[in-house]
């Protein structure tokens, strides 16, 4: 069983999230992974669901504000 296998046991992860995790974790065998590229793909999909959910941009624009992500 590979980490992102375990990960998705342990801590009951959605799929989406695996599906992030996959594109930081090249080789799930190994420790390596670039956590602050994880990190910003979570914070990009949060900010697109905000985005899609609200009539405004406020929403989106505080998040990136807060998170210091650049279009």
């Amino acid at each position: 069983m590979d980490l992102i296998q375990t990960l998705q046991l342990r801590y009951d992860m959605n799929e989406r999230i695996l599906e992030l995790a996959r594109q930081v974790w090249p080789d799930p065998n190994t420790s390596h992974v670039n956590h602050e590229k994880f990190a910003e793909l979570i914070v990009k999909e949060c900010m697109d669901v905000v985005g899609k959910a609200t009539a405004s941009p406020n929403g989106y624009q505080a998040l990136m504000k807060h998170f210091g992500v650049e279009e």
